[in-house]
């Protein structure tokens, strides 16, 4: 008897999301994909705003939902594409965050080196079209901008694609910073194709600079609030320290064989393509590993593993100065002479305890990749071209800002 899996989710953001087809299914149970649901959409931003406690599945089942809405609104207006088209769509569509690590972006920066997430998506996606017999094929194409309709890739990758369509929409909302609320059913009805490229049509133009503007608040508000920034750059220097404790034969005691192998191993982007184990061993790896991990770590005997992994557990985080130019290197090394005094640390140790980044964003880049907007007689032209209600051409040059870091109980012997 033929099993009917015909599914749906009950979504917070979007209502009912109908599972368009079995095999996408049968991708969704696989648990290379259930894997994201122990993963958080952002990371650390919890401890700022409570409620952002939503998943990269929750995400990932959005954006494929936002691509089945798309196509829709693309074959209305007589654009040709295939049930097969759509079909690999909205697999590379589902797919596109398979392979994030947990904490976001700070496990790029510290257990792998310098492995991004976007690659070790492509090679999961390898590996799911080999075990489901080569029938993810297109959905490669097209994730990889392979296929002949460039607007495919584009709708899955771009500064207008469905990944960030949903994620400031769902982030906003989990957050409850309204001001990144989009009206992506809006957008949605004024996309077209013109030259192969996604467009709005010029009537959606005053939504497309909401969208720009929303993007901006939220990143931030949000992404790049100064709280999220120094909660997830202690999480970088405690994986690294418990990294470099490993690599010097004093390993870490970790939760999990998935972590320790991580954290035993100078894993880059040869090993996971010449090694299958590599990349088993990532899909085994989510938020549970590291937070267990941290909470084993707080009484580790390495007082700066164990006082930062306190730090982040307990919520005791560092302060953080933020400004538009560079901090004064005199400054730096007064704060970092202070900690190495109060908490009896080497010069080196004194790193994890103080550290100075920067950080930057493009709110729109121009470029190859632009938001384009279509005007009645055919003629396309770029967004920071025709707008007249704020200023794009402004928003398109980056936004860098300089942090420094240090335990807020140093302010009182910096000052002195």
């Amino acid at each position: 008897m033929q099993v009917n899996k015909r599914k749906i989710f009950n979504d917070p953001v979007y209502g009912f999301i109908s599972i368009p087809d079995e095999r996408i299914f049968d991708i969704i149970e696989h648990p290379v994909f259930q894997r994201l649901r122990r993963i958080k959409q952002l990371g650390l931003a919890h401890l700022v705003y409570p409620g952002a406690l939503h998943t990269r599945f929750q995400h990932s089942l959005g954006a494929m939902h936002l691509m089945t809405m798309a196509l829709a609104e693309l074959k209305l207006k007589g654009h040709k594409i295939t049930g097969e088209e759509q079909l690999a769509a909205e697999t590379a569509m589902l797919l596109h965050d398979v392979g994030h690590g947990p904490y976001s972006h700070a496990l790029e920066h510290s257990i792998v080196n310098k492995v991004s997430h976007e690659k070790i998506s492509l090679w999961f996606m390898r590996q799911l079209n080999k075990e489901f017999g080569d029938s993810l094929k297109m959905a490669l194409d097209i994730f990889e901008d392979r296929y002949e309709k460039h607007f495919l890739h584009k709708l899955v990758s771009s500064q207008f694609d469905m990944d960030r369509l949903d994620y400031l929409k769902r982030d906003s909302f989990f957050t409850g910073v309204s001001e990144g609320t989009i009206n992506y059913e809006r957008l949605l009805n004024m996309l077209q194709i013109a030259g192969d490229e996604p467009v709005i049509e010029y009537k959606g133009i005053y939504s497309v600079e909401k969208f720009i503007t929303a993007r901006r608040i939220m990143y931030w508000q949000v992404y790049l609030h100064k709280t999220v920034l120094v909660a997830e750059y202690i999480a970088i220097h405690l994986l690294k320290r418990a990294k470099w404790l490993a690599m010097n034969g004093d390993a870490p005691k970790a939760a999990t064989p998935a972590l320790q192998f991580f954290l035993e191993n100078d894993i880059r982007e040869n090993d996971f393509q010449e090694d299958s184990r590599v990349l088993d061993t990532f899909a085994l790896l989510d938020d549970y590993d590291i937070y267990t991990s941290l909470k084993l770590w707080m009484n580790h005997p390495d007082k700066t593993l164990s006082h930062l992994s306190r730090a982040l557990v307990n919520r005791r985080l560092f302060r953080i100065e933020m400004q538009n130019e560079p901090f004064l290197q005199d400054k730096v090394e007064a704060i970092r002479k202070a900690t190495r005094k109060k908490y009896q640390l080497s010069a080196e140790e004194s790193e994890y305890f103080v550290f100075f980044e920067e950080t930057s964003n493009y709110t729109y880049h121009p470029g190859a990749d632009n938001i384009n907007i279509l005007f009645k007689d055919g003629t396309v032209k770029d967004i920071t071209d025709v707008s007249d209600q704020l200023n794009i051409s402004l928003l398109s040059k980056p936004t860098t800002k300089y942090f420094l870091c240090y335990p807020k109980d140093i302010l009182l012997s910096y000052d002195e």
